[in-house]
């Protein structure tokens, strides 16, 4: 059964980010929170825990679109093939936020994702997530967790997540509610920015 941990976004505690941490760098599953959505994640370069995410999303793990979830803009560098200056403008304007950005993807992703040719990357403007990454020193392979029920989309309540996933994952991660809207969704990986999905962030930026 799966750990269930408070964490306050104001101020992160050091010694639970760190159990987190431990948790993904044991191949655990976490779910945890972002400006968005709740998160079902794990580390990025943990192979059998990507496939227990592909295995629980019903994707095959080749096929699967996850997001890449950094710390800051100096990550992108790790994964995404060289970005002009306009494409840069956007990213600093809109990151961190709730936006996932579509970028082409290079030689270095994980080998999991080699046939890939474009990335998903999220920078939430959530300090909880921020920390988790920042600390395990490398970006958390992510997806939402959305509900059965199409109405709500997405559950909010983290004791209601923990009722549900609990023996799915490794650990719950409750930083309070959660939106019940995803992040928006734009591919840059074309000439033009391309609304893939319209979500809570704003579409100002583009």
């Amino acid at each position: 059964m799966a750990q269930f941990i408070k964490i306050y976004e104001d101020k992160p505690n050091e010694a639970a980010i760190a159990k987190v941490v431990k948790v993904l760098q044991d191949g655990g599953l976490v779910i945890y929170p972002t400006d968005t959505v709740y998160g079902l994640g794990c580390d990025i370069t943990n192979t059998k825990a990507l496939e227990r995410i592909a295995k629980i999303k019903g994707v095959k793990l080749e096929k699967a679109n996850f997001s890449f979830i950094c710390y800051d803009l100096s990550n992108l560098s790790d994964y995404v093939k060289q970005i002009d200056t306009a494409t840069f403008k956007i990213l600093k304007r809109a990151l961190p936020g709730p936006y996932t950005f579509i970028l082409p993807g290079n030689s270095n992703l994980p080998k999991e994702f080699k046939k890939k040719t474009t990335v998903g990357i999220r920078i939430p403007d959530n300090s909880i997530a921020l920390e988790i990454v920042r600390q395990l020193g490398n970006p958390i392979v992510s997806t939402s967790i959305r509900d059965e029920d199409e109405v709500i989309e997405y559950t909010t309540d983290p004791e209601l997540i923990f009722e549900k996933w609990q023996n799915l994952v490794d650990m719950v991660i409750d930083g309070g509610y959660g939106d019940n809207i995803g992040s928006t969704i734009i591919d840059l990986s074309v000439d033009e920015p391309i609304v893939v999905r319209e979500g809570k962030g704003s579409l100002d930026i583009i």
